[in-house]
C-alpha cells in the first residue's frame, strides 16, 4: 500500500509505502502526479518515508513502478530517501541511474531535515 499527498504550493510529493506496493498504487498515484504535471511542469521534491522497503505485490506492480520512474523522471529536481533500512545506500545507487534528480538519504526521524533539503532552505 502506497499513501501519498502533494504539498501543491511547495511541489513536494510525499510518498509513505506502508505495504506491499501493487499496480493500483502506481496508477492512483501517477493519475494525482499527471494532473499536478500538467499546471505546474515539475515537482521540487519526493520524499519516501518508510522505516522498510515493503516491496511488490508481484511482477506486475514492480513494472508499474518501474513505468513510473520512467514516466516522471524528468520533471523531479530532488528525491529524499527517509528510512533505516539498510537497503537505502543500494537503492540510491541504483535511482542514480534511472534518473538526474539530486538523491539524498536521512534517517527515519530525520523527516523535518528532508523536508527543509526539498524545499531548498
Amino acid at each position: 500500500m502506497l499513501n501519498f499527498s502533494i504539498m501543491q504550493a511547495e511541489g513536494i510529493l510525499l510518498l509513505k509505502p506502508s505495504a506491499p506496493l501493487s499496480k493500483e498504487d502506481f496508477g492512483n498515484l501517477s493519475a494525482d502526479v499527471d494532473a499536478y504535471l500538467s499546471e505546474h511542469g515539475k515537482l521540487h521534491g519526493v520524499m519516501v518515508h518508510a522505516k522498510g522497503f515493503p516491496g511488490w505485490e508481484n511482477f506486475g506492480a514492480f513494472t508499474a513502478h518501474m513505468h513510473f520512474v520512467r514516466e516522471h523522471h524528468k520533471q523531479v529536481k530532488r528525491i529524499a530517501m527517509v528510512t533505516d533500512t539498510p537497503l537505502a545506500g543500494i537503492a540510491e545507487l541504483l535511482a542514480k541511474h534511472f534518473t538526474s534528480a539530486e538523491i539524498r538519504h536521512f534517517p527515519f526521524a530525520d523527516d523535518i531535515k528532508a523536508l527543509e533539503w526539498l524545499r531548498g532552505v
